[in-house]
């Protein structure tokens, strides 16, 4: 009976929510959240009683040696030794050194890329240049055919030939793919004469131009579609690379003024706020 009982659907119950006259208090606390409060103002509450006792108990005559030697910050952190080892001013000022050439080299590489892809957006004047079939790894096909005479040469039409540049030639159109019973309704309509001949090749041509403008058509959409990604792409890393050229630049300044204070060549002020000016030599 108990399984049964468990089978069936029972009620869900939810949590009290605020009332709305007391909704500008926030969330309804409920009593996890109350105990949870409790908990951490009891342990606060013992911790601020054991600190008194031990002011209390306290030896104003107590001294040992790390009372001299170690330091304690504003907020109460107390400084200690790390155990490394103290460098020496001429090592620190070789070290800063070196910082300060990688930093140069770092910006010198980043200017000539950003540069070089300046030059590029601004010759192609608004538009990606390079954005041709061929950078994609899709190579146009050639199409090369022979004639006997140097006059059928001239007089060769080399539209409907697929590759050739003066005319595409739609796949769905090829010759070899037409099947037989297309072709047997061609010759019927032929046979029945000139006419029916003029007619035929005129809506052939007709709805083949028509199938040729289409695939144009999606061929420019595609294009104008990888100019738009390719100018999205250029000026994307264009901002990147510049952001990044003011950084190192910034950087660069900082480690040159480090040194200018550690050769005592600039004014400054210390972390206690002493200003200080480099001393002169005297005439």
């Amino acid at each position: 009976m108990s399984s049964m009982r468990n089978a069936v659907q029972r009620r869900n119950h939810r949590e009290r929510a605020q009332p709305k006259e007391r909704q500008k208090w926030g969330v309804l606390e409920k009593h996890t959240d109350y105990s949870l409060r409790a908990k951490d103002y009891n342990e606060k509450k013992k911790r601020l009683q054991i600190l008194r006792q031990k002011a209390a108990d306290r030896n104003p005559e107590e001294f040992h040696f790390e009372m001299i030697s170690s330091k304690t910050h504003d907020r109460g952190q107390k400084f200690t030794d790390r155990g490394n080892a103290v460098l020496s001013q001429n090592t620190v000022k070789l070290l800063k050194t070196q910082d300060a050439c990688f930093l140069k080299t770092m910006i010198q590489t980043t200017r000539k890329v950003r540069e070089r892809l300046e030059q590029e957006v601004t010759i192609g004047g608004g538009e990606d240049v390079g954005l041709t079939s061929g950078e994609f790894g899709r190579v146009q096909s050639r199409h090369m055919c022979f004639v006997d005479t140097v006059e059928e040469q001239k007089q060769f039409n080399t539209k409907g030939v697929p590759g050739t540049k003066r005319a595409e030639f739609s796949p769905a159109f090829d010759p070899s793919r037409v099947e037989q019973d297309d072709l047997l309704e061609i010759g019927e309509e032929i046979d029945n004469g000139p006419s029916q001949l003029r007619k035929l090749r005129k809506t052939s041509s007709s709805h083949r131009d028509l199938k040729e403008d289409d695939s144009a058509l999606r061929k420019d959409k595609f294009l104008r579609k990888l100019r738009k990604r390719g100018k999205e792409a250029r000026t994307s890393r264009l901002n990147l690379l510049k952001l990044r050229e003011r950084e190192l630049l910034a950087a660069e300044q900082e480690i040159g003024l480090q040194r200018a204070k550690m050769n005592h060549s600039v004014r400054g002020m210390n972390k206690t706020g002493v200003k200080w000016k480099p001393r002169e030599r005297k005439k």
